[in-house]
C-alpha cells in the first residue's frame, strides 16, 4: 500500500527554511513506529534536511539530477515510475514522507493519508500542502497523541 504521511500546521505549513518548523517528540515517535520496517520515499530536499538514512527502513531518495553517497539502506531513484516498479516487489508498505513536490507527484497513487495535525500556525513558512490534498479521501480514524496532536487517517472513498 502507498501511504502519504505528513505533519501539518493549521495553515497547511509543512516546512520552513528546509526543516520541520516544530519539534514534537510524540510526532517523531509516532512517525518512527508507523514507518519502521517499511520503505520511505522522499525528495532530495527532504533527504538533505534529515541528513542521514532513517534506521530500520529502506530510504528511497528521488532526484532527477542529484547524486548521493552510497550508503546502506539508501536507494537513489530517478522517477516515480521507478518507485512504482519497485513497489510491486515489496512485501511492506511504502510511505511517501515529503516534501511538497513528492507528495504532489504521488497524489494519484496514494491510497491512504496519515495526517498529524499540529496545533499551530507557522509564520513565514515556505512549504505547504495544497488545501485540497485530501479531496477524494474520507476520514477513517482519529488518534490523539501527547502535546494536543491529533493523527487523522484517511482512505480513498
Amino acid at each position: 500500500m502507498i501511504t502519504g504521511i505528513v505533519a501539518i500546521a493549521n495553515n497547511f505549513a509543512i516546512g520552513k527554511d528546509g526543516k520541520l518548523p516544530w519539534h514534537y517528540s510524540a510526532d517523531l515517535k509516532f512517525f518512527k513506529q508507523t514507518t519502521i520496517n517499511h520503505v520511505i520515499v522522499m525528495g532530495f530536499n527532504t533527504w538533505k534536511s534529515i541528513g542521514k538514512p532513517l534506521p530500520k527502513r529502506l530510504n528511497i531518495v528521488l532526484s532527477r539530477e542529484a547524486n548521493i553517497e552510497n550508503q546502506p539502506n539508501v536507494l537513489l531513484l530517478r522517477s516515480k515510475a521507478e518507485v512504482l516498479a519497485l513497489s510491486k516487489y515489496l512485501n511492506c508498505n511504502l510511505f511517501i514522507i515529503g516534501g511538497a513536490k513528492t507528495y504532489e507527484n504521488f497524489s494519484d497513487e496514494i491510497e491512504k493519508w496519515i495526517v498529524t495535525e499540529v496545533p499551530l500556525t507557522v509564520k513565514n513558512a515556505d512549504t505547504f500542502m495544497p488545501e485540497g490534498f485530501l479531496s477524494g479521501f474520507e476520514r477513517a480514524e482519529t488518534q490523539k497523541l501527547e502535546d494536543d496532536l491529533q493523527v487523522k487517517i484517511y482512505t480513498r472513498d
